[in-house]
């Protein structure tokens, strides 16, 4: 989180007038923050988030604070469950007093989240959450994302692909073969809508899309199903759940890479795009 953006919330906060009036008076904002600290999304990217949030903290606490206002920051962990998200932002705004809230890892958290925030009438500064659900047609007022939506993520992977078609596959792009593959969550589903759009606009030949649990631990039959759908170069679209989930679905990839080697010369170059970029998380 850049220096820029934290001055940017707390200039929004500043704006919308959230500070309780004794708060004010000592120039304190109290910030809730929330983040995967275990469960499958920490190891996935959320503590990550977690840790470069408390780096920015700290380092604004010992510059004196921000704007004039001392910063006290309240953690909280979310567990990789929706409900608890929901139920610690709660705690945090009413029991801790906390001004506003900050941080959210995962889409399937933040969607109901926002709306509690809503109610509140507190801001809620997200940093991840890139499903277009957060946001899309809810015409929220106290809640805010600086992140590209999940859309813009899944075209871009096709725009890149269409830049490289030829270059890489040796195939003019109406001449590719695409297969997404997505987790079907909020955030996999929003990113395969952009792979889709992306697709289509590009003019690929769009030959599989089709989503997977989060939770299964074998991909292999899937990606390999279809041999006409077989990718040149197979690409993980799974959250990373637990160490013996992941080495299933290394072995999965492996058979799959095995299977397009043996195919390659009868069905061509293919390409397969993920609905996970290449952070392999849950957004």
């Amino acid at each position: 989180m850049s220096k820029g953006i934290v001055r940017l919330a707390f200039a929004l906060f500043a704006c919308f007038g959230l500070a309780l009036s004794a708060q004010a008076q000592q120039k304190k904002i109290k910030i809730g923050v929330i983040y995967d600290l275990t469960g499958p999304f920490a190891g996935a990217g959320s503590e990550l988030q977690y840790i470069g949030a408390k780096i920015m903290m700290d380092y604004f606490i010992k510059q004196g604070g921000v704007e004039g206002y001392q910063i006290e920051p309240v953690y909280a962990d979310s567990q990789s469950k929706p409900d608890v998200a929901i139920n610690e932002a709660t705690r945090l705004i009413e029991k801790e007093n906390v001004d506003m809230l900050l941080g959210f890892y995962s889409s399937a958290q933040c969607v109901p989240v926002a709306a509690k925030v809503e109610q509140f009438k507190k801001f809620m500064w997200i940093t991840t959450c890139i499903s277009s659900a957060v946001l899309e047609n809810r015409n929220l007022k106290y809640v805010f994302r600086a992140q590209p939506s999940g859309q813009q993520f899944g075209q871009m992977t096709m725009d890149f692909i269409q830049q490289n078609s030829k270059d890489k596959f040796g195939k003019e792009p109406k001449d590719l073969r695409v297969a997404i593959i997505h987790e079907d969550g909020a955030y996999g589903v929003d990113v395969s809508r952009g792979n889709e759009a992306g697709a289509k606009k590009a003019g690929f030949n769009l030959v599989l899309k089709e989503g997977y649990s989060a939770t299964a631990p074998d991909l292999s039959a899937l990606v390999s199903s279809t041999p006409a759908t077989t990718p040149t170069s197979p690409c993980s679209s799974a959250r990373r759940a637990s160490r013996g989930s992941r080495s299933a679905r290394s072995s999965a990839t492996a058979r799959a890479t095995a299977s397009t080697r043996s195919s390659r010369k009868a069905w061509g170059p293919t390409s397969t795009t993920s609905s996970t970029p290449t952070r392999s998380r849950s957004g």
